[in-house]
């Protein structure tokens, strides 16, 4: 069977042995034909777009602003009284997406409060991710939302697959996606293959690295070669973020991609 996954390099991760806007370059080098990273704001979306095309790369996916992350924010979209911050960073993340040609945004739901009751809580967090998707269906994109393991990022509202594909279905805007990260899933639950095949229609973007240190796909527990061939065979046609910690350099850790980079 041909290998048809489609890989692309997170610049927030992978590469960070060199300065963020060089690291376009090191990625087409390296084989990648698409690139994500956690946040865009703090350059100027000319440049952005200019790094994309010298090195012939797609922007593929990017996060929607996170509200303080040095305060210990980790997304709004569930927060009550940040519903004009929210409003005013989805109109950012479009506006970069549409610059950069750019068809996924992420959505961070932010961390439970525990001043509040949890459905009070839940309705704000519906209400946005309703907005976000209607938003963004206007202009070709599709919202997605991630689970996000409470090891790496305890009390993280959206806290695993069931309950992100529960909220997808209740909202019915078919514009809202799954962002399933292997890695926080068997950080989280467990038997990726058979979550991954329950919950395939609502993926809209993938992400990986291995557990337990968040490292490259063959060095951990993971057995991706298994999960690569499951992928292929189950048809997912979309992207594949590399979103790890290199153990040594980038470039040195990319022996289990090279197949595909090569394609």
């Amino acid at each position: 069977m041909p290998l048809t996954l489609k890989f692309a390099a997170n610049l927030s991760f992978l590469y960070s042995e060199i300065p963020f806007l060089d690291r376009f370059q090191a990625a087409a080098k390296d084989g990648f034909r698409g690139v994500e990273y956690l946040f865009p704001y703090d350059w100027e979306v000319k440049e952005l777009k200019k790094r994309l095309d010298e090195n012939g790369l797609t922007q593929v996916l990017f996060n929607l602003w996170p509200g303080d992350f040095a305060t210990g924010e980790r997304g709004i979209a569930s927060l009550k009284g940040r519903e004009a911050d929210f409003r005013a960073s989805l109109d950012q993340a479009l506006a970069y997406a549409k610059a950069l040609d750019c068809k996924r945004l992420h959505v961070m739901a932010g961390l439970r409060d525990e001043m509040m009751p949890y459905e009070a809580q839940m309705d704000i967090y519906r209400e946005n991710l309703r907005l976000t998707a209607q938003e963004c269906e206007k202009c070709g994109i599709a919202a997605t939302i991630e689970p996000i393991n409470s090891k790496d990022m305890p009390g993280y509202f959206l806290e695993n697959v069931t309950m992100a594909a529960r909220l997808i279905e209740e909202i019915g805007n078919p514009n809202l996606k799954l962002q399933f990260d292997i890695y926080h899933v068997q950080r989280t639950d467990g038997d990726i293959c058979t979550q991954y095949r329950r919950v395939a229609p609502l993926v809209a973007h993938i992400q990986i690295a291995n557990a337990p240190m968040r490292c490259e796909p063959n060095n951990g527990e993971i057995n991706y070669p298994y999960i690569f061939d499951m992928l292929e065979t189950e048809g997912y046609d979309g992207w594949i973020g590399c979103e790890y910690k290199p153990s040594t350099t980038t470039t040195a850790t990319l022996g289990w991609a090279r197949e595909y980079l090569s394609q």
